[in-house]
Protein backbone atom coordinates (compact mmCIF):
# COMPACT_ATOMS: atom_id res chain seq x y z
CA UNK A 1 0.00 0.00 0.00
CA UNK A 2 1.63 3.24 -1.11
CA UNK A 3 1.15 6.28 1.10
CA UNK A 4 -1.46 8.75 -0.03
CA UNK A 5 -0.64 12.48 -0.13
CA UNK A 6 -2.76 13.01 2.99
CA UNK A 7 -0.63 10.78 5.25
CA UNK A 8 2.73 11.27 3.50
CA UNK A 9 5.36 12.48 5.98
CA UNK A 10 8.50 14.43 5.09
CA UNK A 11 10.84 11.70 6.42
CA UNK A 12 9.21 9.09 4.16
CA UNK A 13 11.19 10.50 1.25
CA UNK A 14 14.76 9.03 1.24
CA UNK A 15 16.30 12.33 0.13
CA UNK A 16 14.98 14.10 3.25
CA UNK A 17 16.15 11.32 5.55
CA UNK A 18 19.62 11.54 4.02
CA UNK A 19 19.67 15.32 4.51
CA UNK A 20 18.76 14.87 8.17
CA UNK A 21 21.47 12.23 8.62
CA UNK A 22 24.14 14.44 7.02
CA UNK A 23 22.96 17.41 9.10
CA UNK A 24 23.32 15.42 12.31
CA UNK A 25 26.83 14.32 11.32
CA UNK A 26 27.80 17.94 10.64
CA UNK A 27 26.45 19.03 14.03
CA UNK A 28 28.40 16.21 15.73
CA UNK A 29 31.64 17.19 13.99
CA UNK A 30 31.10 20.86 14.84
CA UNK A 31 30.51 20.03 18.51
CA UNK A 32 33.59 17.83 18.57
CA UNK A 33 35.74 20.62 17.13
CA UNK A 34 34.30 23.21 19.51
CA UNK A 35 34.87 20.86 22.44
CA UNK A 36 38.53 20.50 21.50
CA UNK A 37 39.03 24.26 21.18
CA UNK A 38 37.76 25.27 24.63
CA UNK A 39 39.97 25.11 27.71
CA UNK A 40 39.09 22.16 29.95
CA UNK A 41 39.46 21.76 33.69
CA UNK A 42 39.29 17.99 34.11
CA UNK A 43 39.60 16.00 37.30
CA UNK A 44 41.76 13.35 35.64
CA UNK A 45 44.66 13.64 33.20
CA UNK A 46 42.86 11.54 30.59
CA UNK A 47 40.07 14.12 30.35
CA UNK A 48 42.56 16.74 29.20
CA UNK A 49 45.15 14.74 27.27
CA UNK A 50 42.93 12.33 25.26
CA UNK A 51 41.33 14.02 22.24
CA UNK A 52 37.53 13.58 22.12
CA UNK A 53 37.57 11.91 25.54
CA UNK A 54 33.93 12.65 26.31
CA UNK A 55 32.74 11.39 22.92
CA UNK A 56 34.70 8.15 23.32
CA UNK A 57 33.59 7.73 26.93
CA UNK A 58 29.95 8.35 25.98
CA UNK A 59 30.11 5.82 23.15
CA UNK A 60 31.49 3.09 25.40
CA UNK A 61 28.99 3.95 28.14
CA UNK A 62 26.15 3.64 25.60
CA UNK A 63 27.50 0.29 24.35
CA UNK A 64 27.79 -1.07 27.89
CA UNK A 65 24.21 -0.03 28.70
CA UNK A 66 22.94 -1.84 25.58
CA UNK A 67 25.02 -4.95 26.38
CA UNK A 68 23.70 -4.91 29.95
CA UNK A 69 20.13 -4.67 28.68
CA UNK A 70 20.65 -7.66 26.38
CA UNK A 71 22.05 -9.71 29.27
CA UNK A 72 19.24 -8.63 31.57
CA UNK A 73 16.67 -9.64 28.95
CA UNK A 74 18.23 -13.10 28.72
CA UNK A 75 18.11 -13.45 32.51
CA UNK A 76 14.47 -12.45 33.03
CA UNK A 77 12.95 -13.72 29.77
CA UNK A 78 9.97 -16.07 30.16
CA UNK A 79 8.58 -18.68 27.80
CA UNK A 80 6.06 -17.46 25.25
CA UNK A 81 3.23 -19.41 26.89
CA UNK A 82 4.21 -18.49 30.48
CA UNK A 83 0.81 -17.05 31.37
CA UNK A 84 -1.22 -19.62 29.41
CA UNK A 85 -0.38 -22.54 31.71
Amino acid sequence: MSPTPENHRWLDHPKNARKLFIGLILVDVALLVIGELIHKHGHFDAEISVPAFYAIFGFFAYCSIIAGAVLLRKMIKRKEDYYDE
